[in-house]
């Protein structure tokens, strides 16, 4: 039987229902980020209110590209059902009623939880009229010298059309009357985003910036009588969508597509305050063109994404503990007083570390920093997904440019929402001399590498990492992650060829000890459950076991279910979407899918497989979806030292244990625990390791 028949045999032999919905599971993710907000035993208060603000930006996210994706293909026409067998304009109600569940769920959290819980404390989000005298005078002060000269009131009426309402801007809805004709008009005043969100008046006394200019409107409109006001948000499709047909004007084309976000994109959700004036709510819709149920009416303040504010308190006694990461022991054995010689240490082993209970500082960052400083390393190739400006990693790469090295930087500008971003950095590095690639037609440069090409005694030496993460000091204290440091020479040619496909445009598609994806990954992956299947028939060790982001791929789903209906044990640890269904009986009643949140994004892609007892492990950069598979450059490196598979090995084990917090996946339901059976809280993974990296500063 051929390929093709047996996928097609397979395919035949599973259920038609056998995946959840993508959009769908998301939203049950995000349910479970405002868990995080309503856990008074393990959340601290103010990480309680990010954990509002975090699902605020995620459902922003959400609008701006899956919502408006869906959008697009219903005004397309596109007729085609989903998963669930559902027509995209009845998904897209779906969604929107849900999401209406979810945002009443946070307003609840915030009005009637977390901000009396704040104010119990003395963290106050304040009202004009609960503000002293004396800080009434300072935020006049403040108004006339600092937000007035910022402010553009836009009137709308015959000679004034209504104004463009730029996405997740927050607005002032004014409506106005003309004390002489006695006409009622309407105007808009955004709030300036320059500006902080939330004033600071003193320490745990915060005032919305929109408070100060409804209080001050007569000045803004001077000689009309002010009916009312209120706040709104309108949020627009913002994915970004650029023809790639030329690679030398991808540059030019994705700024025009920038300047283009900034205009003419269609609204997908309006947010308004709850007792909005009716007559101004009418008009919003009809301006904005937009549906009665694309409309959410919410307590104030709207956009919770302020509350990232109050994480500037003082009050640590209400944040997660100060963690201070450690450098790895593997390198802290070459530190002395001055940082580890990282080319030393490589040489004597691999290093796999875990951010951010390893520090990336003296790690990964210190490990390009000392290539750039190092007279003997004749070149850098590094890939750069999001990173920032002031990055640095990128200083380290712009000094050894400018130090005569060979440097090469593959930077993907379409990193999505840090397009404009990446250009401004991407062109300071060429500035620099650095050579710059934009990527592969058609294709995101997704995965994490460095190569750093070094003179010895005894010849040349390659050094690389291969990382699950961006290179991003900031987030690299935010995203737990995964990478490996290492002089073999079998990776580190791999590393080299890759490079050189990316940069030289090669056809390469073979690697010893790395999958690559458009390639190789999926194909990879689906010979690895084979071979578990085949070891489960043999009666060897078998088992799988995968962490990742989100998983919606078919094809590797289906080759799952074939192994849970072999036998084969598979435990699936996902943060985000996860399309697949376990515990179906005659299906996947030996896939186990859990999810786990805490204070550090779980972001790291890991793959292990038993191996009929000879364990094949890897790390990358790919998540399970058709993106990453099918559109994106993505890396996945094998490990091998005994060390690292234990690690890896323990963590699942730690991850899956009954003792730990975690949401567990049955079928089309997520469950949480977060106590035993008698009551007992369960252990905060991430504080276990936390623990665990304390330990072995202690040892030291």
């Amino acid at each position: 039987m051929s390929e093709t028949a047996t996928e097609r045999h397979d395919e035949a032999s599973l259920p038609a229902d056998r995946y959840l919905d993508r959009e769908l599971s998301w939203l049950a993710f995000n349910d479970r980020v405002l868990d995080q907000a309503k856990d008074k035993l393990r959340v601290p208060l103010i990480e309680r209110a990010k954990f509002l603000a975090i699902f605020s930006s995620n459902l922003d996210e959400f609008f701006m590209v899956r919502v408006a994706g869906l959008k697009r293909r219903i005004a397309a026409g596109v007729a085609v059902p989903t998963v669930l067998g559902k027509m995209p304009g009845e998904l897209h109600d779906e969604l929107l009623e849900r999401v209406g569940r979810l945002v009443q769920q946070q307003s609840r959290v915030f009005q009637d939880d977390v901000r009396p819980a704040l104010r119990a404390e003395g963290i106050e989000i304040l009202k004009w009229d609960e503000l002293t005298a004396t800080e009434k005078d300072s935020m006049r002060a403040l108004f006339a010298e600092r937000i007035f000269p910022v402010l553009t009131p836009l009137a709308v009426d015959p000679s004034h059309p209504f104004p463009y309402i730029s996405g997740l801007s927050l607005n002032l809805a004014v409506l106005l009357r003309n004390p002489t004709t006695g006409a009622r008009q309407f105007a808009r005043v955004k709030v300036p985003p320059v500006l902080s969100r939330f004033i600071r008046l003193a320490e745990g006394r915060y005032l919305p910036l929109e408070e100060i200019i409804s209080r001050h409107l007569r000045q803004l409109f001077t000689g009309m009588q002010v009916l009312s006001h209120t706040t709104f948000r309108v949020t627009r499709n913002e994915d970004i969508e650029v023809e790639e047909d030329d690679a030398e004007n991808l540059l030019f084309a994705l700024e025009k597509e920038l300047l283009r976000r900034k205009v003419g994109r269609p609204p997908v959700r309006l947010e308004v305050e709850e007792d909005i004036d009716q007559q101004m709510l009418d008009t919003l819709i009809s301006e904005l063109d937009i549906k009665a149920n694309e409309v959410y009416r919410l307590p104030a303040p709207l956009d919770l994404t302020g509350l990232f504010a109050l994480g500037d308190s003082r009050r640590e006694d209400l944040k997660y503990p100060n963690f201070l990461p450690i450098t790895h022991p593997d390198l802290a054995e070459v530190e002395s007083a001055s940082p580890a010689d990282m080319f030393k240490a490589l040489k004597l082993r691999d290093v796999l570390v875990q951010h951010p209970y390893d520090s990336f500082a003296t790690s990964v960052q210190r490990f390009i920093e000392q290539a750039a400083a190092d007279p003997a390393v004749l070149a850098i190739k590094q890939t750069l997904y999001r990173t920032s400006g002031d990055s640095p990693i990128v200083d380290a790469l712009i000094d050894a440019a400018e130090m005569g090295k060979q440097v090469l930087a593959i930077v993907e500008i379409k990193a999505r929402f840090d397009e404009q971003n990446n250009i401004g950095w991407a062109r300071k590095l060429e500035k620099a001399g650095v050579h710059v690639v934009y990527g592969m037609l058609g294709l995101k440069t997704h995965c994490k590498l460095a190569l750093v090409v070094r003179e010895e005694g005894d010849g040349l030496r390659r050094y690389a990492h291969i990382g699950t993460g961006n290179y991003n000091p900031k987030t690299a204290r935010q995203y737990e992650d995964m990478g490996l440091l290492t002089s073999h020479p079998i990776i580190t040619d791999d590393v080299a060829r890759l490079f050189n496909h990316l940069s030289g445009m090669t056809q390469e598609t073979h690697y010893r000890r790395l999958l690559v994806a458009p390639h190789g990954i999926r194909k990879g992956l689906l010979s690895y459950i084979d071979g578990e299947i085949a070891n489960h028939r043999r009666g060897l060790p078998s088992g799988i076991k995968i962490k990742v982001n989100s998983i919606v791929d078919e094809a590797v789903i289906d080759g799952l279910y074939r192994a849970s209906q072999a036998g084969v044990p598979v435990d699936m640890w996902v943060r985000g979407i996860c399309t697949i269904r376990p515990g179906v009986p005659g299906l996947s009643e030996n896939i186990r899918v859990r999810s786990i949140l805490g204070r550090f994004l779980e972001h790291s892609r890991i793959y292990s497989f038993v191996g009929g007892g000879r364990p094949i492990v890897g790390i990358g950069s790919a998540d399970l979806m058709h993106r990453n598979l099918d559109r994106r450059v993505e890396a996945i490196v094998g490990l091998t030292n005994p060390a690292h598979l234990l690690q890896v090995e323990e963590l699942f084990d730690m991850a899956f244990s009954p003792d730990v917090v975690h949401w567990e996946l049955n079928d089309d339901t997520w469950t949480v625990h977060t106590t035993d059976a008698a009551g007992k809280p369960l252990i905060d993974l991430q504080e276990w390791l936390i623990q665990l990296t304390a330990a072995r500063r202690a040892t030291r």
